[in-house]
């Protein structure tokens, strides 16, 4: 009984790290308490899949500002990827994200990172260890960050693949799922 009840904590741990009431950041024992947290039954005008984009403008790591439009129109598809560097299932789907990279970025294919991170050393921290290249950006207001908010995030990790033209072509896409679709684009 006892395994079943930690393996059932780890399931729901790995699923997703659920929006809070607050501001602070997930640990486990909260993460299991927040997975009771619902997403949205309905789409959010302008962020499903065959509307145009919604533009994200925070601060990069260096301070400077970084914006998805900067990148969308210059490459065949850009990923916008909200996570934060205290989400273990974020953590846990980056290695996928890093080989996409790697694959399909002389193909036209960007990543742009939203962090949901409160803290930026952690932010940083997270960066260099995951090994995520690609331009990042953070308000570093966690659930509050103006980017989760424009796109009604609910839980992460969560993205949107979105075309040159700034068409979103795909959500919420993890693991094999990604490397699919985006074998599927790049062909």
């Amino acid at each position: 009984m006892k395994k079943l009840i930690v393996l059932n904590i780890a399931a729901m741990l790995l699923t997703a790290c659920q929006m809070k009431g607050n501001n602070s950041e997930a640990t486990p024992e909260t993460a299991a308490q927040e997975q009771t947290a619902q997403t949205a039954d309905t789409p959010v005008e302008g962020t499903e899949v065959g509307n145009k984009y919604v533009n994200i403008k925070l601060p990069g790591i260096q301070g400077n500002n970084v914006a998805v439009s900067d990148y969308v129109a210059k490459n065949r598809y850009t990923l916008v990827d909200f996570w934060a560097s205290w989400c273990s299932p974020c953590r846990a789907e980056m290695p996928t994200i890093v080989q996409a990279y790697a694959k399909y970025h002389d193909q036209g294919f960007e990543v742009v990172g939203v962090s949901l991170d409160n803290r930026r050393e952690a932010w940083l921290a997270a960066l260099e260890k995951l090994g995520m290249t690609w331009p990042q950006m953070s308000d570093l207001k966690g659930w509050e960050c103006q980017g989760a908010q424009l796109y009604h995030v609910q839980a992460i990790p969560a993205n949107v693949l979105i075309d040159q033209q700034g068409i979103i072509v795909a959500k919420d896409l993890r693991g094999e799922g990604l490397l699919q679709k985006l074998a599927e684009l790049l062909k």
